[in-house]
């Protein structure tokens, strides 16, 4: 009898947390036009040891939503992600999610941060966002919501990288704010992923942003709403302006998986090589200016990455980005 009574509070222990955890998580992230398969976090790869090395920021304990109003908390302790996923300004990435609940209705958001530097070894606390892409209520008449348009396309989101950006490491904030309790105080709840990527771009902004922990307030019209009343104001996106050089991208189901890569490490900034510093570099060595202009290329095309062969960030000389091992 004991032991049945235990194992009947260990079930219901096991089915309150599935109760809990009725949501879904972003495990992957693909880049098109490559098709280039990348996986992200699973709170299952803190029991592997070692864990694997992916582009996803480590959440381990991602057991609920994380309530962000109020009093701000880092309620999971995010860690920075083993590697990037290569990126062109202008690709268009793909975030694959495992099944989200149709309950859960509400925007879909995300962000891109500068780690100016490595993102493996980033202070996250100095990471500030800026909006690249925001889908809030699509029909009010069907109740159509950017979570509604994921779910329906078999739960995945598409995400086109700026070209206007400058060329560096980023963090792509991916997030779902989830609206069946928001109408009573910070009931709104948050499902933020993110992902470490590497972007080669011929662009120059930098645009300026928004720490993670102030993106939102409490009060926020689109945070404090109640789903399930009238809308005769319709729906307001929270967070910050979107970005001026955001791109637009119809939401679809992705295309093939081609290949499947690790990721690399980060791209760090050489130093810039004048045409005076050539000139004298190829008098010391008695080559021919082409000739070292290669070979300064060629260290651009490192391919000693992890993953699939890294495409050349030398996108305008004499700026020469080459990966790291960290």
């Amino acid at each position: 009898m004991a032991s049945l009574s235990l194992l009947l509070v260990v079930v219901g222990v096991l089915l309150s947390a599935v109760r809990v955890d009725a949501h879904g998580i972003a495990t992957a992230m693909v880049v098109f036009p490559t098709g280039t398969f990348y996986k992200g976090y699973n709170p299952s790869y803190q029991y592997e040891h070692p864990p694997p090395t992916v582009v996803g920021w480590s959440t381990p304990n991602d057991l609920q939503y994380v309530i962000v109003y109020g009093k701000q908390t880092d309620k999971y302790r995010a860690t920075p992600a083993g590697a990037e996923a290569p990126v062109n300004a202008g690709d268009v990435v793909e975030i694959q999610w495992t099944p989200w609940p149709a309950s859960h209705k509400g925007p879909v958001l995300d962000y891109l941060a500068n780690c100016n530097g490595p993102c493996e070894t980033v202070d996250k606390t100095k990471l500030n966002f800026f909006k690249i892409d925001e889908v809030g209520l699509v029909d009010p008449a069907a109740d159509v919501w950017g979570a509604t348009q994921l779910m329906n396309n078999n739960n995945s989101w598409l995400v086109r990288i700026p070209t206007t950006i400058a060329p560096g490491n980023y963090v792509l904030r991916h997030e779902i704010i989830a609206l069946h309790a928001a109408g009573q105080p910070n009931g709104a709840q948050n499902y933020p992923f993110c992902l470490s990527i590497a972007v080669s771009s011929n662009g120059t902004d930098n645009p300026s942003g928004v720490p993670g922990t102030k993106l939102y307030k409490a009060d926020d019209p689109g945070i404090h709403f109640d789903l399930f009343g009238p809308r005769s104001g319709g729906y307001q996106i929270p967070g910050p302006t979107l970005y001026s050089g955001a791109l637009s991208v119809v939401q679809s189901k992705g295309g093939p998986i081609k290949a499947t890569a690790s990721g690399i490490a980060s791209l760090v900034e050489a130093p810039k090589l004048t045409a005076v510093a050539l000139q004298q570099a190829d008098s010391a060595t008695g080559q021919a200016c082409d000739c070292h202009s290669s070979e300064v290329a060629e260290e651009g095309r490192d391919t000693s990455a992890v993953g699939q062969p890294a495409q050349s960030f030398m996108d305008s000389y004499p700026i020469v980005w080459k990966r790291v091992t960290l």
